[in-house]
């Protein structure tokens, strides 16, 4: 059966009714097992939080995609030679995806109780895209603006697996603060749903949509003050999903704006993912090794409180997401090369408009951090670093966070305790943090 908008709505509902329900038993387990996130110094959290809330939201995805997935067939657009289509119904790779979904489930929550070595959890992520890889999720060719169909049949499944473990890492990444990863990914999830059904990719649709409910449930005990955290069992299990919802939803066809479209709608967790991740290279940190250099810590040194942090960032990507719903509604072009002149200036201006809001807010934290550092007492002499270690970073706005934290003993200039206690996933390094 090809499913419609209304089984997308049911599915929604039933996936965060059943993560809704189960996160408090996932609590349960955490404490009797021992998956327990403990205050650390890197982390923002002031308390013991459970981890696993990774299990409610696997249980509703399966059950909800059990129900509405199992049987359901989807649109696949074959590229023929001289850029021709042909499109066919197929039935739609539920199966892989449910066993990709269960394995990292599985080492996530597994590395949320014993703390696996970084190249064990890669090892993991890297199986748990091939199994759905292997299980029909696969882009054999993207279209380009202006360039037509580029087509790798050979390539595509490895591209794939490149693509969903940094995907699953990307969602890692973003997993720092109450309710940031889940609020994120359930509004982009219910974006991808909108576009996929406008693209006749119900399936697609239907699995965006269930992701989503997923996530909108966990929320319900995540929102801060939150009472559970997803860990590496939630944060790899969405990542996975919001990689197969890409491919799935908008990149199997010839739309011109399909690989736009997740570029878009993912870059919130991609911007915080890339600025990590350039200053850990910038220091010769390794990638893998957690710190406080997420804008979400930075948020909270210069004062902003947790539920302000979310606003911030739940703003940018409903911003985001509006911007990918215009592209793919505002008829600014025929389909076939000819753009109407009114309608694309129009897309261009909102596309202006949100680089430059999304620039704005980057450099506006940016500022106010500054600032507010240029405040901080400076050191007594006697305390000051020696002259000749010329080799350390001077600069405030590119220092490691060690010189940006004001000193705990001075409560004039500690950041307010909301802001200091917002709590994380998993306080230990893992590769996506």
């Amino acid at each position: 059966m090809n499913p419609s908008e209304l089984d997308a709505l049911y599915a929604f509902l039933a996936a965060t009714g059943i993560a809704a329900s189960l996160t408090p038993l996932t609590m349960w387990l955490a404490r009797r097992v021992g998956a327990v996130d403990q205050p650390r110094e890197r982390g923002l959290s002031d308390r013991d939080t459970p981890l696993l809330g990774g299990l409610a939201v696997f249980v509703a995805v399966a059950v909800a995609g059990e129900i509405w997935l199992r049987h359901a067939l989807q649109r696949t657009e074959v590229l023929l030679p001289h850029g021709v289509h042909h499109t066919r119904l197929v039935g739609f790779p539920w199966t892989g995806i449910l066993a990709a979904c269960a394995l990292i489930t599985l080492v996530g929550a597994l590395d949320d109780r014993f703390d696996f070595h970084p190249a064990v959890k890669l090892a993991g992520q890297v199986l748990a895209a091939i199994v759905a890889v292997r299980g029909g999720v696969n882009v054999p060719y993207i279209t380009l603006p202006f360039f037509g169909h580029l087509a790798f049949p050979q390539a595509g499944p490895t591209l794939t697996v490149i693509g969903l473990v940094a995907m699953m890492n990307v969602v890692n990444f973003s997993d720092g603060a109450d309710g940031l990863a889940a609020g994120v990914c359930a509004i982009v999830a219910a974006a991808f749903a909108v576009i996929a059904f406008n693209l006749d990719q119900n399936a697609g649709g239907v699995l965006a949509a269930i992701t989503a409910g997923a996530a909108l449930g966990f929320l319900f005990h995540n929102f801060p003050p939150a009472s559970s955290f997803m860990g590496d069992a939630g944060s790899n299990l969405l990542g996975l999903l919001m990689g197969c919802v890409a491919v799935e939803g908008e990149l199997k066809t010839s739309a011109v704006v399909a690989l736009a479209l997740p570029l878009i709608l993912l870059a919130v967790p991609f911007i915080d993912t890339t600025f990590v991740v350039l200053k850990r290279l910038k220091y010769r940190r390794p990638v893998y090794e957690a710190d406080q250099e997420h804008l979400h810590h930075r948020m909270a040194r210069i004062g902003y409180s947790v539920r302000r942090t979310l606003l911030f960032f739940y703003g940018w990507t409903l911003l985001l997401a509006g911007l990918a719903l215009a592209l793919r509604f505002i008829p600014y072009s025929d389909g076939h090369g000819h753009l109407h002149v009114g309608w694309s200036i129009l897309v261009g201006v909102l596309g202006l408009l949100v680089a430059a809001a999304s620039v704005y807010l980057i450099y506006v934290l940016e500022i106010f951090r500054s600032v507010r550092l240029r405040r901080l007492p400076k050191p007594p002499p006697d305390a000051r670093q020696p002259e000749d270690a010329a080799s350390q970073p001077t600069d405030d706005s590119d220092a490691p966070v060690e010189s940006e934290s004001p000193s705990s003993d001075d409560p004039d200039v500690r950041p307010p305790l909301e802001a200091r206690a917002q709590p994380v996933g998993k306080a230990h390094a893992q590769p996506g943090e």
